[in-house]
């Protein structure tokens, strides 16, 4: 009885101890304590084996001795297992700084991190702009118009966009932009995600380019020549980095410059002459200025003794001499400008170098200091927009469209649909701003880029395919009253530019999160590059705590045994001990996948890409409850927050479980299963019930539908492009009233009270007149509302060659 009472009591303690990762001395102090009452009670071999422990304990944690015989062997051990971290990858690890994302691998994330970053208001300034700025571009719009008749932005918008000057989000008012948030930057590209090209050609120069590699390195007369021009559109700039042999693998690139003498305006200059390929450029056939990557060598020595002198960044104007611009490729689904850059010995002076002679081999660290913060806004506000803009047509048009006597938003088949729109819709919202609010608060997130980039875009793809499903017909035929096939048909771009969706997940996601973000990886790393002993024997035993107390805490969390943050409100705190226990699964699993694969782990990508996927969907998580923390909800929203988080919970509990499954080391893994997992899975897909409701609200004038919405031009005035969001709003406004005469003209036509043949609803409409079933007043409304209503289901038709480029080699069909 007492032997089990000891173990009892030690169980239990060693479990709080190692929770809160107290450290080696009150475990070992633990076992020494109870050892002693155990042999003081005559319990003689729990006793001794207790003592045992103690003095194992106790010889591990005194530092000078360990360092003789233990840490030696696990040092020659880790330099044997460990991966190689190269200078680029090196480069690309120490770029932008640990957030969020490194309370995620802690295991015990502090939520009052997160919440202390307040997401504030616009400012009037950015207000106005959103508001009429945007909603003026927007209604220059017509998607048929810019992707198959002018293949371009209209001119007068094109000369709008500089006037007001878009292309200067991110330029500080000081050089003439209009220093924008990233907050507000996202929410003007949401907004302007109405039109696929619309998006990119503003998203683009405020995103990685000359822009902002100018305002963070760039020479004090580099600013003071190319800001003011770039922000009021004078020069339009792109940036030429990916080639046909080097695409995500932005580090191989083949293009070369060389330093040399030659004449440059009738001077001899010290400068570069390049040789380069480059392809997919955005913006390159109107770019005035390109900003171009190569590989530098200086082989006559010019500069230094160091003739590979690395990546390097420079300005190349258009005019320049032997630069090839302006020719066009043909992006999938919208016409934006993008294009081939060519060059062949075009010698540019090293003053073009972007920050001058100083910053010659510093590319690869710019870019990817840079890359952080654009791969955060441009894609995945667009993903955003597209959400809010799907929510919107796709509820409307499924309530005002019939079918067997019902609208189709009442069909559970199309409101299960409909609700996943809307949850990744919310789920994209809540992610974009909140990132883009942490880089406002200094923080640059490399990890979290690639994961909103990566999950926001393809959960574009799936909403688009969602929305396309439900508007059945209304979507498949192409015309200038399709306000969604061309966008669709645009999907695979946001999936593959920007670092593409596959390496993202295999890769980039968990690959650099787990050294970037694990707390001791990186420190063990460099103290192996340096071989200090010292150095790694605080980072292991500290590693080895840190592993105890991630098993610990996710059995603890496991069987239920914490208590939630008491900063989270209660409607919040089962989701964030949720992910409070997934991070403590997903930290041991981590640390599990790089002890037993060590450098393999670069190759196993399948693994890699489950363990990013619940970091991802943890990431996603905090930030919808970082949302729902920070604003009150309207009507309904609790139901979509539940919708959306249980889902993203589900997913990154599959991650774990998925991993466990296919881990090499399968009696590693029959040890991890218990401890994560001790009451086997928590999460399940969300009801249909909750679907259901979600589906009304979008798909009816609620405010819920409003919220997902906003930040979208829903207005309309004389002289604008037609908008098909504004017209779906004003008949769900008038949707309340009409449902009833829908019922009761149905019922009247059952009880033959309506002609069997009166099958249209105007002929329905005007008998229910005649027989005084309708008001004069409730006809004429109804007449009016189906007229909108057959209206916006109408769709495009053509000339019989309308589509043939070359009309001279048609068919020809003959008709009897």
């Amino acid at each position: 009885m007492i032997t089990l009472l000891i173990l009892v009591i030690t169980a239990g303690a060693t479990l709080w101890l190692l929770a809160r990762e107290a450290g080696a001395k009150p475990v070992m102090s633990l076992f020494l304590v109870l050892g002693t009452v155990a042999l003081f009670l005559h319990a003689w071999v729990i006793g001794v084996l207790w003592w045992l422990i103690g003095i194992t304990l106790v010889v591990c944690g005194l530092k000078n001795v360990r360092r003789h015989w233990l840490t030696p062997r696990l040092f020659n051990l880790f330099k044997q297992v460990a991966p190689r971290v190269s200078e680029t990858e090196r480069i690309a690890l120490e770029a932008g700084t640990v957030f969020w994302d490194g309370e995620l691998f802690s295991g015990r994330p502090q939520w009052n991190r997160l919440f202390d970053q307040r997401c504030d208001d616009f400012t009037e300034e950015e207000q106005a702009f959103i508001d009429h700025q945007c909603s003026v571009a927007a209604s220059m719009c017509n998607a048929w118009e810019i992707s198959r008749e002018r293949a371009d932005l209209p001119e007068e918008l094109w000369a709008y966009l500089k006037r007001e000057r878009f292309f200067g989000m991110i330029i500080p008012k000081q050089y003439g932009g209009l220093g924008f948030s990233a907050r507000a930057q996202s929410a003007v590209l949401q907004k302007l995600s109405i039109d696929e090209t619309l998006m990119v050609t503003v998203g683009v120069p405020n995103s990685l380019g000359p822009g902002e590699l100018l305002m963070k390195y760039g020479t004090e007369e580099q600013k003071n020549h190319y800001l003011p021009r770039l922000a009021d559109g004078r020069e339009i700039p792109c940036f030429g980095l990916t080639g046909p042999r080097a695409g995500s693998d932005a580090t191989s690139i083949p293009d070369i410059g060389q330093v040399c003498r030659r004449m440059f305006k009738g001077k001899e200059t010290l400068g570069i002459a390049l040789t380069f390929e480059k392809r997919w450029i955005t913006l390159a056939p109107i770019a005035t200025v390109v900003g171009l990557a190569f590989r530098l060598f200086d082989p006559e020595k010019l500069l230094s003794d160091i003739e590979d002198r690395g990546i390097t960044c420079a300005l190349v104007p258009r005019d320049t001499d032997g630069l090839s611009i302006g020719r066009r490729h043909h992006p999938i689904g919208s016409p934006f400008m993008n294009g081939p850059i060519r060059g062949k010995d075009v010698f540019i002076p090293l003053d073009w170098v972007i920050g001058g002679p100083d910053m010659v081999g510093q590319g690869w660290r710019m870019l990817v200091e840079c890359l952080s913060i654009g791969r955060c806004i441009t894609l995945p506000s667009g993903s955003s927009g597209e959400g809010r803009y799907l929510v919107g047509h796709a509820g409307g048009y499924t309530r005002i469209r019939r079918q067997f006597n019902q609208p189709v938003a009442d069909m559970e088949g199309v409101q299960e649909a409909l609700a996943r729109l809307a949850s990744r819709a919310y789920i994209a919202q809540a992610a974009v701003m909140h990132t883009a609010n942490m880089i406002d608060h200094g923080i640059k997130p490399a990890v979290p880029s690639v994961i909103i980039k990566t999950h926001l875009t393809e959960m574009a793809r799936q909403m688009m395919i969602d929305a396309m499903d439900v508007h059945g017909g209304r979507a498949v035929t192409l015309g200038p009253r399709n306000y969604i096939g061309l966008a669709f048909a645009a999907t695979p771009v946001l999936i593959t530019v920007e670092g593409a969706n596959i390496m993202g997940r295999s890769l980039m996601i968990f690959g650099q999160g787990a050294i970037r973000c694990h707390p001791y990886v990186l420190k063990e790393l460099a103290a192996k590059d340096q071989d200090d002993l010292i150095a790694f024997d605080g980072a292991v035993f500290s590693h080895i705590g840190f592993v105890a107390g991630n098993g610990a805490r996710s059995l603890l969390h496991g069987l239920g045994l914490t208590r939630p943050a008491s900063s989270i409100d209660a409607t919040l705190a089962s989701h964030a001990r949720a992910i409070d226990r997934l991070s403590s699964g997903f930290a041991l699993c981590a640390d599990a996948a790089m002890g037993s694969l060590g450098s393999q782990l670069k190759r196993r990508e399948m693994l890699s890409a489950r363990l990013g996927d619940t970091l991802s969907n943890l990431y996603l998580a905090s930030m919808v409850i970082k949302q729902a923390n920070e604003r009150a909800l309207v009507e309904e929203e609790h139901g979509l927050l539940n919708f959306s988080l249980d889902r993203l919970l589900y997913n990154a509990e599959k991650g774990l479980i998925d991993f466990l499954a296919n881990l090499p080391n399968r009696a590693l893994a029959t040890i991890l299963k218990p401890l994560i997992f001790p009451l086997g899975r928590r999460h399940q897909i969300p009801s249909d019930q909750v679907a259901r409701r979600i589906a009304q609200a979008i798909s009816t004038d609620t405010p819920l539908r409003h919220r997902l919405t906003e930040l979208t031009w829903d207005t309309w005035q004389e002289g604008d492009r037609e908008n098909p969001l504004y017209r779906y709003n004003c008949l769900l406004r008038d949707q309340a009233r009409a449902e009833p005469l829908y019922k009761k003209l149905q019922k009247a036509q059952s009880r033959g009270d309506i002609p069997a043949h009166k099958l249209h609803p105007e002929q329905r409409i005007e008998a229910g007149i005649a027989s005084g079933l309708l008001s004069a007043e409730e006809g004429e409304f109804m007449i009016a509302f189906e007229t909108e209503v057959l209206d916006m289901l109408t769709v495009d038709d053509f000339d019989f060659d309308a589509f043939a480029l070359d009309k001279h080699h048609s068919s020809a069909h003959h008709f009897e």
